[in-house]
């Protein structure tokens, strides 16, 4: 997506890739999930995004950090969603359908384990931080591009459960950063409100599954949140220097798995330089 003006990136940049996953919802003994995820590593990004909602279970941070092993080893950020905090509860998914929002369960994930591994091995925990780190080109020699180029990330807990705390971050981005961040487990308006304001080129998010039942043509019935359904999966304008990306995710709760016309996904996002 366009978001640098011409001539910005450092020469041997062709553009910043961002791979964006989110939701998931792993349980233990889903190899094909693992698999697919273990092989996103093949995308050769420049930095990777998770938004949260790992786990489905307690047995599922193994699996997660299997999943994600290659991915760890590169320059990466993440927030986590209510579902890493709390195991998922039975509902039924046509509540959604009603726009009620269902209270977590009381049974506490092992969501410090986890978060102790991906710290350990190199991704930065961007919850109610600004986060400002460089990053080189992956898979480029060190003389083949000018500079690293500047991230500035910051991010929120989940505020589907009011956990956020925007204010603990607020402020404008780095003006010198190169690529300004944010992140939200669930795009409240809200909340994308408050990045647009702070000069963030922009937020990535997950939380609805693309709607995950949705019409024919992908075409979502719900959000389960404050978005409108024109922007339940994939990338739009939020406001006039803010762009907004919400990712299908790759899992669903244990409770409702299944899709309809919504193909689990993880996204990677080219950032570009703007035509002369």
């Amino acid at each position: 997506m366009p978001v640098f003006e011409p001539g910005a990136l450092p020469e041997g940049w062709g553009s910043i890739r961002v791979l964006h996953l989110s939701d998931l919802h792993m349980l233990e003994n889903q190899e094909a999930k693992e698999a697919f995820v273990a092989g996103l590593d093949t995308t050769n990004p420049d930095l990777v995004i998770n938004t949260g909602d790992n786990l489905s279970s307690r047995d599922g941070v193994p699996a997660v950090i299997r999943s994600l092993n290659d991915l760890l080893s590169r320059p990466g950020a993440f927030v986590f969603g209510s579902n890493d905090y709390y195991a998922p509860r039975p509902v039924n998914p046509f509540i959604y359908l009603l726009g009620k929002k269902h209270k977590p369960s009381e049974e506490k994930l092992p969501w410090e384990g986890m978060r102790a591994a991906f710290v350990e091995r190199g991704w930065h925990d961007a919850t109610h931080q600004r986060l400002e780190f460089t990053i080189a080109p992956a898979g480029v020699g060190d003389s083949d591009y000018e500079r690293e180029v500047k991230l500035a990330i910051a991010g929120v807990d989940d505020p589907h459960h009011k956990l956020d705390d925007y204010d603990s971050i607020a402020g404008p981005a780095n003006p010198d950063a190169d690529l300004k961040i944010g992140l939200s487990h669930s795009p409240e308006p809200y909340v994308l409100d408050r990045f647009s304001a702070d000069g963030y080129h922009i937020v990535l998010s997950g939380h609805t599954h693309g709607g995950q039942i949705c019409l024919p043509g992908g075409k979502a019935i719900v959000t389960n949140c404050g978005i409108d359904r024109n922007r339940a999966r994939g990338l739009s304008r939020w406001s006039e220097k803010t762009w907004l990306h919400v990712t299908n995710g790759l899992g669903n709760s244990k409770y409702v798995p299944f899709r309809t016309f919504c193909r689990p996904s993880a996204t990677l996002l080219h950032f570009v330089e703007r035509e002369a």
